[in-house]
């Protein structure tokens, strides 16, 4: 037809169909949080003297035990949206035995949201970041760089945050 343009969608950083794409990384994201819910569970109580749990961190252990016992389901989809928080939260909701149908649900939910997020957009940034580096090293690395001082000096001032709270108790 003249005059019409045909639009297709963009494809996903792996090469395929966006919509395939996502549902790939939707399958990846179910079959590890599926595996760490039922870790979790099986774990039961006994999870958080675990060498699995040593190695999420026992501030992550706790911080996600206070999120999932104040916000339940909406905790385990929202944790799809951090970095460090989701396993725990996960193996959490697992240990503490949410019921299964309310976990699957919101599970389900952050799947499709983390799948979205990192087919469009994340895994975005990791090519681009690759093709920087690729193109010109001395970039890459010059931003590598910048990466390293910013997260030490966030790192850093919540240490010293930390410590400024031990003081007032």
């Amino acid at each position: 037809m003249q005059g019409v343009v045909a639009v297709a969608a963009p494809d996903s950083p792996f090469g395929l169909p966006l919509w395939l794409g996502i549902a790939t990384m939707f399958a990846i994201v179910v079959i590890r949080a599926q595996a760490t819910y039922w870790i979790g569970r099986a774990a039961g109580s006994g999870f958080a003297g675990s060498r699995w749990a040593r190695r999420i961190g026992r501030e992550r252990i706790d911080r996600a035990e206070r999120i999932v016992a104040r916000y339940g389901p909406a905790a385990v989809t929202l944790s799809f949206l951090t970095v460090g928080v989701q396993t725990a939260v996960n193996a959490i909701a697992g240990t503490t035995r949410m019921p299964f149908g309310r976990y699957l649900v919101a599970m389900l939910a952050g799947s499709v949201i983390w799948a979205t997020i990192w087919t469009a957009g994340g895994l975005g940034v990791v090519w681009g970041a690759l093709l920087v580096v690729s193109q010109s090293p001395v970039t890459g690395g010059a931003v590598l760089i910048l990466v390293i001082v910013i997260g030490a000096a966030a790192a850093r001032r919540r240490n010293r945050a930390r410590v400024g709270e031990g003081d007032r108790r």
